[in-house]
């Protein structure tokens, strides 16, 4: 059974829920050890404390703030126990938002975590879940996780609620300073009714199930023969697309589109066609067919993603 990593209780109002916390997601990469190179032997990785000339054990560290060059205040796990503040053991609502309308800050997602409700608190629990449903809105709390006081929504996700870990503001980092010239990009109609059509051979359902680690599987097959003695043959990259031309990109890609679409699976394609179909525009026939020499150098490709 999964461990909760925290308890404490969801408060808004003079309403209490208590809850626990659980990680909603893991990390499956493959992960590797540091070997010394000449006789592969585990590195280990020590602490040492220049001071003294000695190295020690991670249980003989304390937290410690730098206030000046070279002098520290230690702090407590009691210290942080002692702050001030109502999110130490409470996820403290704020505001409740619509979902539409909750704005750019919640896009900057740190971590997700399930919410699990105490037993005498179930029904306070699927009450306030069921109005956030019902009324598309979204929480947004504040909670104090790994020493620091976060900012938090929340929202209904199957049979619990998810508590999503956001960035403060001020540590989004501004878009100013990158070179995004869009008002100074001109894109002709027929590139524009080209790009549609291929939107619109890309798009259907999203499912999360019929994707998958490809990188990591093929790292584990790699593995898996190295370590049964197979020579590993270095793969030939495939070769790009020596496609200049924008519209020329685009027609190709639509093109590989609709094959990739004709040769899917019959109930994929029984999807497909309960979407309502886009009219093409008029012109794109016309204007797909006239060369475009002075349309962007840079090519467009599926990247393919499963």
């Amino acid at each position: 059974m999964a461990r909760s990593m925290w308890k404490g209780a969801i408060q808004f109002g003079l309403v209490t829920i208590p809850v626990k916390l659980y990680l909603a997601t893991e990390s499956k990469g493959v992960s590797f050890n540091m070997l010394h190179a000449e006789c592969h032997g585990r590195i280990q990785m020590k602490t040492y404390c220049p001071t003294d000339e000695v190295y020690i054990e991670r249980g003989d560290t304390v937290r410690g703030y730098e206030v000046a060059p070279g002098q520290y205040v230690v702090v407590t796990d009691e210290d942080l126990s002692a702050v001030p503040l109502k999110t130490i053991r409470a996820i403290e609502i704020e505001q409740f938002v619509p979902v539409d309308s909750a704005g750019e800050a919640t896009r900057f997602v740190k971590q997700a975590y399930y919410l699990e409700p105490e037993p005498v608190a179930r029904k306070a629990f699927y009450l306030l879940k069921g109005i956030l449903a019902e009324r598309g809105l979204r929480a947004i709390a504040k909670i104090v996780l790994k020493d620091r006081e976060q900012l938090a929504s929340i929202d209904p996700y199957e049979s619990t609620m998810l508590l999503s870990t956001l960035h403060w503001p001020d540590e989004i980092r501004s878009t100013a300073e990158l070179a995004l010239p869009e008002s100074e990009v001109e894109v002709k109609p027929a590139e524009r009714a080209m790009a549609e059509q291929l939107i619109d051979a890309m798009t259907a359902e999203f499912k999360a199930t019929a994707y998958r680690d490809e990188y990591r599987e093929a790292l584990l097959t790699i593995i898996e023969a190295k370590a049964a003695g197979a020579e590993i043959a270095e793969s030939t990259p495939a070769p790009a697309a020596k496609v200049t031309d924008l519209m020329a990109a685009l027609e190709a890609s639509v093109a590989a589109a609709k094959a990739a679409r004709a040769s899917a699976p019959p109930e994929t394609l029984a999807e497909a066609r309960t979407r309502p179909a886009r009219k093409p525009a008029p012109a794109a026939s016309t204007a797909a067919a006239a060369p475009e020499e002075d349309a962007e150098a840079a090519p467009v490709r599926r990247r393919k993603t499963a």
